[in-house]
């Protein structure tokens, strides 16, 4: 789990649909794109009780999906050092590779969040509906912009 994104993201192999997670600290939002990696969509926002059933939740969602990896939205501070939000999030993923023995990439998601609040509001969403949905379309944001990437460096 160690290397660059793009290092990361080789062990995903050619194709196939990929798992993108917003980890925060009540919830995860979870997003998936299609085997042909173009297009990433919303799934679902897990509200976080306790690791185990959390995991469990993540590995029916990858084995439905036949996820051939995971793209972890990565919290780095705005000078691009890594504060203990990172730190947690790096933990996430090494725990969750005892139970989902998947490849993982980590994706810069500096302003995701604030990005998809920016898109709800446009949109004239309300507030509880924002509240519901900005983790999981988060996730989204972070999963199209690492396959845009991965697209990139295939051609």
């Amino acid at each position: 789990m160690s290397g660059t994104f793009e290092q990361q993201a080789a062990e995903f192999g050619a194709a196939g649909a990929l798992l993108g997670l917003d980890v925060g600290e009540k919830t995860i939002g979870v997003a998936v794109c299609d085997p042909a990696r173009q297009v990433a969509t919303p799934v679902e926002t897990i509200r976080r009780k306790k690791f185990t059933p959390d995991a469990a939740r993540l590995a029916e969602l990858a084995r439905e999906r036949n996820a051939a990896g995971l793209v972890l939205g990565l919290p780095l501070n705005m000078d691009g050092s890594e504060g203990p939000r990172a730190q947690s999030v790096r933990a996430f993923a090494r725990n969750l590779a005892r139970i989902l023995p998947l490849p993982v990439a980590f994706w810069d998601e500096r302003l995701s969040t604030a990005a998809m609040e920016r898109e709800l509001i446009a949109l004239d969403t309300s507030r509880a509906k924002r509240a519901e949905k900005i983790d999981e379309m988060a996730a989204t944001f972070i999963l199209q912009g690492a396959i845009d990437r991965i697209r990139g460096l295939s051609t």
